[in-house]
């Protein structure tokens, strides 16, 4: 039949009553053409009840009545039965079928009516015709909705996942060949083209987010599969040429390269003296996510070679044609198909998306036996330009076109093919699973299917041979974010693909042959001996091979990561004419170069290759030797530097083992190799590293120390040298830590004195201190240092700086000397009138006691200079009563006699610090007059009371002060209310 109808009861549930749905469902030639169903459900896929009535008719065919068409049943009957039948199925329909009835028998009755134009009339119950357009059922506005839906929530709440998803739909139905594939797609994109933010992200010129970026990816990868589909007719394929090129022509369709074109290269075109390579984006022409589609368009499947090739596992050459040069077939007769490789391994997507696997895998053994030859050829022109090339240690760019990275996945589409058949589990799954599939496939070796039996060659070892042969290729690295990102993300993709394979030693030997393949390469391999500057480094590709080969062949596997730690942007400055900057550095200036915005990322995978080595070198100092000076060569910032450093030292003491000293010399050179980097350099972790670097040298010996002492001005700041990097040898711990014996104590003792004088002479100002408190045991080194603190107190040092070291002084037990330089720090000095919370008064005021302890004599010769250097009455006077509290000389100096008798106020020297305390509340009080607000009277009466107290300690001071009272009401009568309430204190 070709019209099931059928009712589907769902059960009751606790919460709902048990109900009944009426599903129709048309189906032709195996497939369901149309579907409905009661519940009124709107999805992309069938609803339950269509599903339960599909599997019922299959299930059980003979439960379900087999019935003629209803045109057979109503030809069988006479007048009187189809006037019976007629008025039977009315009556039962009255209310729906009347109206249409009547409509019929009027049209019927009419002669020139249109349903009489036509003979017979239409049968639902029966199959479409054999020329009529028969496909799967597809609720096209769901789809619609759909991807609406998933793509308003802009990649969040697992929308990615459901788009991606739809894609994989729509891979299943193009496997299944199922004509609705393209269809879906096609609503699918539309969807896309619509998307607001497009019109959005264009206007800020802000690229695309990047899991949107990915989306438009596949999206513009399916349209290339759907139009390589090597069985659709021609007026398919040019409806969907015009679509393609409709939504190409859109202002909002993204271009290929992941931007709208208006990263920095703009400004640099609009200049008019830029050079060639500008001149060439501009005239590029616009590449959308698209234009591989329309490409693809032009390319059809009638090469009869290419048919050859696809239909059969045997086609080879003629035995006679083998001698000579040929561009069908190898040397061992087996087919060649040289094609644009991304555009030849696009056909094996295809044929892999549409449902033909085995044809899929035959074009791949030709696409890699052509790759075969051309290395091969490729390394034989090599060999004859190798002494030029290596004179000139540079090379053009062989591959402008990187196959990692590439739009169309060239590696990752062939790699797929060949593994795909070769896995150990029953369903063949087409589809890339998500993270969340934790179990890594299994892989068997499946022969190749050739006429030459004993080829020993497996598509699994095909499939590891042509993913080296791609991640080895030299590519020019392409210029924008998105593309230089991707480059980056398809590489780690090929190797974690890579690390799914069990390496047996079929798999090892393809891998050594390549790799010695890839080292003799020349130019056209990223790991040649000589490389293009603006090549897309080797790092990643390069710490896989690392690890896979070292338990197999190990010097190869040093040769290789050694020969791939280089990163030519870095080392080499561009030809002439450029050579002003390095292009890593953005810049507005015309530059020959792209700008490479992953830098930061793949000097970070640089490092993590020399950490691996460094890691499995442990312990040979021959090895750790040539790592060692290929990171000094290599590697040029300075904080990676420091992380191999730190990761070697990690790696050379192990918390449940001895130390590995090899390693800890490799570490500690690294940190001096950081150190002579970043000594005059801005670096905010600096701090961090002198203290690791002392950290590493107390671990590898007091030696070490030792030398670090000796030669710290290539090293570290004389700060550094003396606060962080002595003071830590000296301490006690570190004694501790290397249980040194007394001759090597002294010896480091000395090494830190004598670093100390050096940087105290070098930078006074903030060392030293650092070089007394170092000096201290040794009387003959702090007598020196103490004359280098002497010597500059005069012209380089700050009153702070000279106070510190007095009370150091002090404190050590050398009044003297902390009198000498504190009077010193005084000439320094100057506090104005209101400046009455100074930081230097407490200093002043040490300064001034510290005298007075001393004696007369000391008191004598710091007054004049604290008279010279502070207006601040509060101060002076603070100074005044302290002095005049207790008698001068209470230290004891040995030698001097002291009388034991109060100063008196009358007399030199308190009498010169008497009058400058009075002269300074006069002139305070007249500076603070001419700008008061009355919410300061109070404050300032009592600041008069004050004044009062040390006018009284003169003898006339009664009297001074009374002038002065007289004085303020006349210079200020204006003020009356302050007047009065001067007058209602004083009188």
């Amino acid at each position: 039949g070709f019209h099931l109808s059928g009712t589907v009861t769902e059960p009751a549930t606790a919460t709902e009553p048990e109900v009944t749905y009426k599903v129709a469902i048309s189906f032709d030639r195996c497939k369901i053409t149309s579907v409905t169903c009661g519940c009124g459900n709107k999805d992309i896929f069938y609803c339950a009840h269509v599903v339960a009535l599909s599997l019922y008719r299959i299930r059980k065919p003979d439960q379900v009545k087999l019935r003629l068409p209803i045109s057979e049943t109503l030809f069988q009957m006479n007048r009187d039965q189809l006037q019976k039948f007629v008025q039977y199925l009315i009556t039962a329909h009255h209310t729906e079928v009347l109206p249409t009835a009547q409509k019929l028998a009027d049209e019927i009755l009419s002669s020139n009516s249109e349903i009489n134009q036509v003979h017979g009339a239409p049968d639902p119950t029966a199959g479409a015709s054999i020329d009529d357009e028969n496909c799967w059922h597809l609720d096209e506005e769901q789809v619609r909705e759909q991807v609406k839906l998933f793509l308003s929530q802009g990649g969040y709440y697992g929308s990615g996942k459901q788009l991606n998803s739809m894609f994989a739909k729509v891979r299943e139905m193009l496997r299944m060949r199922d004509s609705n594939g393209a269809r879906m797609l096609t609503l699918i994109t539309e969807q896309f083209m619509a998307d607001p933010r497009l019109s959005l992200w264009r206007q800020q010129g802000t690229g695309i987010t990047e899991k949107c970026r990915q989306l438009w990816d596949e999206l513009g990868a399916l349209w290339v599969c759907v139009v390589l589909n090597p069985h659709c007719k021609l007026e398919e394929k040019s409806c969907w040429l015009r679509q393609l090129r409709k939504w190409g022509e859109m202002d909002v369709c993204p271009l290929e390269d992941g931007n709208y074109g208006n990263e920095l290269p703009n400004i640099t075109n609009a200049l008019t003296q830029s050079s060639g390579h500008s001149q060439d984006s501009l005239a590029r022409p616009r590449r959308t996510v698209f234009t591989r589609a329309i490409e693809g368009c032009d390319l059809h499947w009638q090469d009869s070679h290419l048919q050859r090739i696809i239909s059969s596992d045997f086609y080879v050459s003629p035995s006679y044609q083998r001698e000579g040069e040929s561009l069908l077939f190898n040397s061992q007769g087996q087919p060649l198909w040289l094609e644009h490789v991304p555009t030849a391994c696009a056909r094996v997507d295809a044929l892999r998306s549409h449902g033909y696997p085995r044809e899929a895998l035959r074009l791949t053994v030709a696409i890699i036996n052509t790759l075969r030859l051309q290395q091969q050829r490729q390394l034989e022109i090599y060999k004859h330009q190798k002494k030029e090339l290596l004179q000139r240690g540079a090379t053009t760019i062989t591959n402008l076109e990187g196959w990692v990275g590439h739009p169309l996945n060239p590696i990752g589409c062939l790699f797929l093919t060949l593994t795909e058949t070769c896995r150990l589990e029953e369903e063949n799954c087409l589809e890339i699973s998500d993270a969340g599939d934790s179990k890594p496939p299994v892989y068997q070796h499946v022969p190749v299917a050739t006429s030459s039996q004993d080829s020993g060659e497996s598509y699994l070892s095909l499939a590891l041979e042509v993913a080296l042969m791609g991640m080895g290729q030299q590519r020019v690295m392409p210029e924008g974010l998105y593309a230089q990102d991707k480059v980056c993300r398809n590489e780690e993709q090929i190797i974690a693909r890579l690390q799914d394979l069990e390496l047996d030693p079929v798999l090892v030997q393809t891998l050594r042959k390549q790799c010695i393949l890839l080292l003799e390469g020349g130019p056209f391999s990223g790991l040649g001996e000589v490389i293009h500057r603006e090549s897309v480094p080797m790092h990643t590709f390069a710490k896989y091979l690392f690890s896979a080969l070292l338990p197999h062949d190990a010097d190869l596997a040093y040769k290789l990561a050694l020969r791939a730690m280089r990163l030519p942007v870095l080392e080499t400055t561009a030809p002439s004419g450029d050579v002003t900057h390095p292009h890593h550095l953005v810049s507005v200036v015309p530059s020959r170069y792209p700008r490479w915005f992953t830098l930061g990322h793949l000097e970070s995978q640089q490092c993590e290759l020399a950490s691996t080595m460094l890691t499995a070198a442990k312990g040979d100092m021959l090895r750790l030797r040539t790592v060692l000076e290929a990171i000094q060569k290599n590697i040029h910032s300075s904080s990676l530097i420091f992380k191999l450093a730190q990761d070697a030292f990690k790696i050379a003491t192990p918390a449940d083992s001895n130390s590995d000293t090899t390693l800890l010399n490799v570490a500690l050179e690294l940190g001096l190799q950081v150190m002579r980097m970043t000594l005059s350099t801005l670096n905010w972790r600096r701090r961090e590293m002198v203290r690791w670097l002392v950290t590493c040298a107390t671990e590898v010996g007091v030696r070490a120390l030792v030398s670090i002492l000796q030669s710290w001005y290539s090293l570290f700041t004389p700060t550094e040298a003396t606060s962080i990097v002595a003071a830590t040898v000296m301490s006690h711990n570190t004694i501790l830590r290397l249980s040194l014996d007394y001759p090597q104590r002294e010896e480091l003792a000395s090494c830190a004195r004598t670093l100390a004088l050096q940087c105290a002479m070098k930078d006074p100002q903030n060392c030293a201190l650092s070089a007394l408190t170092l000096c201290e045991k040794d009387h003959i080194a702090f007598e020196t240092a103490y004359q280098i603190v002497i010597d500059a107190a005069s012209t380089g040092m700050t009153y702070t700086q000279l106070f510190t070291i007095a009370r150091y002084m002090e404190h050590r037990g050398y009044p003297l000397r902390a009198f000498k330089l504190a009077s010193l720090a005084m000439t320094h000095l100057n506090l104005a009138y209101n400046q009455d919370t100074h930081p230097a008064i407490n200093d002043v005021l040490w300064a001034c006691a510290l005298s007075h302890s001393l004696g007369k004599n000391e008191l004598a010769a710091i007054i004049p200079l604290v008279v010279k250097s502070v207006h601040c009455a509060t101060v002076l006077s603070d100074i005044l009563r302290r002095c005049t509290m207790t008698a001068p000389g209470l230290a004891g100096i040995p030698g001097r006699r002291n009388s034991g008798k109060l100063m008196s106020t009358d007399k030199a020297p308190l009498r010169q610090l008497l009058d400058a305390t009075i002269s300074a509340y006069i002139n305070t009080t007249h500076s603070r007059l001419t700008h008061i607000s009355p919410r300061h009277y109070g404050e300032f009466i009592e600041f008069l009371s004050k004044a009062r107290e040390t006018f009284l300690l003169a003898q006339d001071g009664h009297i001074q002060f009374a002038q002065f009272i007289d004085n303020l009401k006349q210079i200020y009568k204006g003020k009356k209310k302050l007047m009065l309430l001067v007058r209602e204190r004083f009188g």
